[in-house]
């Protein structure tokens, strides 16, 4: 039959290298269910008396008791699962030999049994795993924990020192705590190399739970045959007997440890560190003391992670809160996002940093310490390179950017919380740089020195504590701060989308609103354009002279546009009658507003009624000035009221003029004031050519009505600008004559119709459509005036203003926007008029501006 080899396997089929196979201090059996197929111990019968001989091939009910092979069964029926070991104490093996400890598992398709004297035992381990417990139970502090933990193994076990060594997340690995005898020195604080527990050792660590050497002086017993008869190995992961790699002899004897003993501590189904039990004599712990200290490791890793899930779980608490803190804060205002100082208050609350950095659409903001805004874009781009699509944290920001080093002081680490997609926007936050010194055994640099079994496996022999001065990292980020930081990424992306959501859906609002309104304005201009097709056509002067044709339009034209105004300085909305008498009698009176005596309750008209009864009255007033009252010392009443119904009551009367003979012709005005409101808003009028003075009255339905809140006076009429009754003297027509006039305006129609006023009035005129063209005009022929439309398409005209005010230009501006034109702080005092231009408005803003007063 073929032999069993010393190499063993771990659970990652990676060979682990025994030169043995198990300690001296028990007995070794594989077999199947009935028959023996290897053994291992350098005497058998030391331990089996009158079992001298070769056991394998023998049956074992040659060897066990009937009782006894009832008992093993019977816990082999119990067993579960690949790394399940059962035990049992104090049982006779042969009829008249001394009891044993056994342990018992499956591997490798063999049943494993391994045997060692009994010793006296402690009696209920139950008891006293609880008792152990209990004293955990009553510490709070974290390192209270860990030492506590330790001194309860040492009671236990009776070894000279044990610790506590807690893994990194490199591998390497720190004692925690620490209790031992007084006299030996004290491990506490050390740092141990990734390379001082292989990862295959850290492996099977996680499948055994406890490993015990108890003398690394004794000879290690081989197992016969080495191989079954399929060539396959004895896996022995699981064995308790089983010796260790020479390798690990080595590195304890250079310790100067004589025995030792190893116990897992497992979290969340990894290995989160040890229990490490170092002797300075040979020492064997029995099988029960062992059961007991795994017993006590297992409930003491339930116990760590129940503290550390108890301290996850209120970081998720907290995270949750900063959660809907988030979702509700950014819901009533969105730019608390690019706010650093406010995500810092929020963030910093639970991870703690001493900086904030953001970035979002190519635009940064920074809160606290942090890089410059050039390495910070530089952290960016290295971030998007690598692809991080999950929260990314270092303690060190060199290992992803090198020259990270330059900043290291004020930002050494870092987290970064993706907050879109690629290419990415982050909020990013910085920790300064921690210099601390880290207490190694030994140097954890020190040369590859190569042995007999390849450059790894060579054991350290120093262990003279060795400092390291750490630069360029800060406080790592903890595994809890990692979680929070995903929680508070999915709040952000949230946060991020709904925004696009709602940003979405306001462009598609306003892009519905948009279409709207170009609809409206369509309808409007097209209206508009046919009103004044119709003044044009309809329009009969009384004289065959172009210049009253053009008069009679042009004040027309005019009428409508102030009415325009007022409707549209509340945004298309109703406007006061108040004002629309005021605005007529301004154009038309020049400085005898005391002829028109208004009285009326307050009363908006709204936009259709406005600009009808606009043209009502301007045709009232013209008559009045050029034929009846106002043109001979007479007065106008001009009162309205609201009738039952809730329409409006509107009357025109005059007295004191010349005796009003009827009209002999109807004109346009007369039809104007005779069907507008009937036809146009559903009304009446009616109209009495009275010899003492025409008198009108009209009435208009309600639903063109609407009311102001309040009692409001009539307000007083006050001085025109220019008044179309009144033209320029014909002395100044050319008072412009040798001025150069810069004109820019964008419309060529309205263009040509300023040219004409200007030339009129004796200007030469340059005309420019953009603002190059003027500024290219300012600079090869600089101009005595000018006149600026403000808004030309999609630009403005204040650049040329401020390049006429350098140059000491007197100018004015222009606009059709009445008195929503905005103007730039600079230019606040400048004179505007309001289009259409007119021979009168232009000639009198601009005598002023030159300083004459003929007018």
């Amino acid at each position: 039959m073929n032999r069993y080899t010393v190499d063993l396997t771990n659970c990652d089929r990676e060979p682990i290298h025994l030169l043995g196979a198990i300690q001296p201090i028990g007995f070794l059996i594989a077999l199947t269910l009935d028959w023996i197929v290897a053994r291992a111990s350098a005497n058998i019968g030391e331990f089996l008396p009158g079992a001298d001989g070769d056991l394998i091939g023998r049956p074992i009910s040659e060897i066990f008791l009937a009782e006894t092979i009832h008992s093993l069964r019977n816990r082999l029926a119990a067993l579960r699962g690949t790394n399940a070991v059962d035990k049992i104490f104090d049982t006779q093996l042969t009829r008249g030999g001394a009891p044993f400890d056994i342990a018992i598992h499956r591997s490798s398709g063999q049943i494993v049994i391994e045997s060692q004297p009994s010793v006296t035992r402690h009696g209920d381990a139950t008891s006293m795993v609880r008792s152990m417990i209990s004293r955990l139970d009553a510490v709070d502090e974290a390192s209270a924990f860990y030492s506590e933990g330790a001194r309860q193994v040492r009671a236990l076990t009776g070894f000279d020192r044990v610790m506590v060594y807690r893994f990194a997340e490199d591998g390497s690995g720190e004692v925690v705590a620490e209790t031992c005898k007084p006299g030996i020195g004290s491990f506490k604080g050390l740092r141990y190399p990734a390379s001082d527990i292989p990862v295959q050792a850290r492996a099977l660590y996680k499948r055994n739970l406890l490993r015990v050497i108890c003398d690394v002086d004794a000879v290690p017993v081989a197992i016969h045959p080495q191989r079954d008869e399929k060539g396959e190995l004895l896996d022995l992961s699981h064995s308790i007997l089983r010796s260790v790699s020479p390798i690990h002899i080595e590195y304890l004897k250079n310790m100067g440890v004589k025995a030792s003993m190893s116990i897992s501590i497992i979290v969340d189904g990894e290995l989160w560190g040890l229990f490490a039990c170092h002797h300075y004599a040979a020492k064997s712990p029995t099988f029960e003391t062992r059961s007991v200290c795994e017993l006590f490791s297992q409930v003491y890793s339930l116990r760590l992670e129940s503290r550390e899930r108890k301290e996850v779980m209120e970081y998720e608490r907290r995270a949750r809160d900063i959660s809907d803190q988030l979702l509700g804060a950014v819901a009533t205002n969105e730019q608390l996002l690019n706010d650093p100082e406010w995500l810092a208050t929020i963030l910093t609350d639970v991870i703690p940093a001493e900086g904030v950095g953001v970035w979002i659409n190519g635009n940064y903001a920074f809160w606290g310490v942090t890089p410059s805004t050039e390495q910070f874009a530089r952290i960016v781009r290295a971030l998007n390179s690598a692809a991080a699509t999950r929260v990314f944290a270092t303690d060190e920001i060199a290992s992803l950017l090198p020259e990270a080093t330059e900043f290291a002081d004020s930002a050494a680490g870092m987290m970064a919380i993706p907050i879109s997609r690629s290419p990415r926007d982050y909020v990013i936050l910085f920790r300064r740089e921690l210099v601390r010194s880290v207490r190694w055994a030994g140097d954890p640099h020190k040369p590859v020195e190569y042995g007999p079994n390849g450059p790894r496996l060579t054991p350290r022999e120093s262990f003279a504590e060795w400092q390291q001065l750490v630069k360029g990292h800060s406080q790592p980020f903890t595994a809890p701060e990692l979680r929070v930081a995903e929680t508070l990424r999915a709040t952000l992306i949230e946060v991020v989308l709904r925004l696009a959501s709602e940003a979405s859906a306001q462009r598609d609002a306003a892009n519905r609103k948009q279409e709207v309104l170009i609809a409206e304005l369509n309808h409007r201009v097209r209206n508009i354009l046919g009103v004044i097709r119709g003044l044009i056509r309809q329009a009969k002067p009384s004289s065959d002279k172009v210049e009253d044709f053009v008069d009679l339009v042009d004040g027309r034209i005019h009428s409508l546009a102030r009415a325009h105004n007022q409707i549209t300085d509340d945004h298309w909305g109703p406007a006061p009658i108040q004002a629309l008498i005021d605005a007529e009698a301004r154009a038309f009176l020049d400085g005898r507003e005391n002829r028109v005596h208004v009285s009326g309750v307050p009363v908006l008209l709204n936009p259709q009624a406005y600009s009808t009864m606009a043209l009502v009255v301007h045709e009232l007033v013209t008559n009045s000035t050029k034929y009846g009252s106002l043109s001979d010392g007479g007065t106008v009443n001009v009162s309205w009221s609201r009738t039952e119904d809730g329409g409006l009551k509107f009357d025109w009367q005059e007295r004191g003029g010349p005796p009003v003979d009827p009209p002999t012709r109807k004109g346009f005005g007369t039809t104007i004031i005779n069907r507008s409101v009937p036809y146009d808003l559903g009304g009446k009028a009616t109209i009495d050519y009275a010899p003492s003075g025409v008198s009108a009255s009209f009435l208009i339905p309600s639903r063109h009505v609407s009311d102001r809140a309040g009692p409001q006076p009539p307000e007083r009429l006050r001085q025109a600008r220019h008044s179309p009754a009144h033209p320029v003297k014909k002395v100044h027509d050319r008072f412009l004559a040798g001025q150069k006039v810069l004109l820019v305006e964008d419309s060529l129609i309205i263009a040509l119709d300023a040219e004409d006023i200007l030339v009129r009035l004796g200007a030469e005129v340059m005309t420019a459509s953009s603002v190059e063209s003027a500024l290219e005009i300012i600079d090869t022929s600089p101009p005595d005036l000018a006149v600026l439309d403000i808004n030309l398409g999609d630009q403005t005209s204040f650049t040329v203003a401020d390049r006429l005010d350098d140059g000491k230009t007197p100018f004015i501006f222009a606009t059709g926007y009445g008195e929503q034109a905005a103007l730039p702080e600079q230019h606040l005092h400048r004179t505007v008029i309001q289009k259409p231009y007119t021979l009168e408005g232009i000639a009198r803003v601009l005598e002023e501006l030159i300083g004459h007063k003929h007018i």
